[in-house]
């Protein structure tokens, strides 16, 4: 009997990681953006966009930590009711930090050509996560000159 519950659990906790699989970021916003350069070697114009999208990036999760910080030091917080109706909004804050992260996340993923985001789906399934759609950015072929 322990045994076969035991599996079913198992069964359905895997499940239920697969269904709630993690969106798959690049990190724009962290401190070393080199390994996103080197690993998807970008060209100048996406180092220029991405560095853009990172500035963006702080700007917009600035003013909202600086609301977070806020809601904790002037939200009542003597009753219960207080504490709860504070975590919502806190939750709802921290949608909003991802909700930007992920826009900006995509943006710079459109500034992939198609064998980056091709790079890109590989290294999300290979960690399990889900990738960020975005349709990559066709690029004109170099055109070689007639000799």
């Amino acid at each position: 009997m322990f045994n076969k519950s035991f599996y079913v659990l198992l069964i359905c906790f895997s499940i239920s990681l697969v269904g709630a699989a993690q969106d798959c970021f690049l990190g724009i916003g962290g401190k070393d953006t080199k390994m996103i350069e080197e690993t998807f070697q970008l060209s100048d114009s996406q180092l220029t966009t991405m560095e853009s999208l990172k500035g963006e990036l702080e700007v917009q999760t600035k003013i909202i930590q600086d609301q977070i910080d806020l809601l904790f030091k002037e939200h009542p917080q003597s009753k219960e009711e207080d504490l709860i109706v504070m975590g919502d909004k806190y939750k709802q804050l921290q949608g909003q930090l991802i909700s930007v992260s992920l826009d900006v996340e995509q943006k710079f993923l459109e500034t992939f050509n198609a064998k980056q985001y091709e790079r890109y789906l590989e290294l999300c399934n290979a960690a399990f996560r889900r990738p960020i759609k975005a349709i990559p950015m066709e690029y004109d072929a170099e055109v070689e000159s007639p000799e």
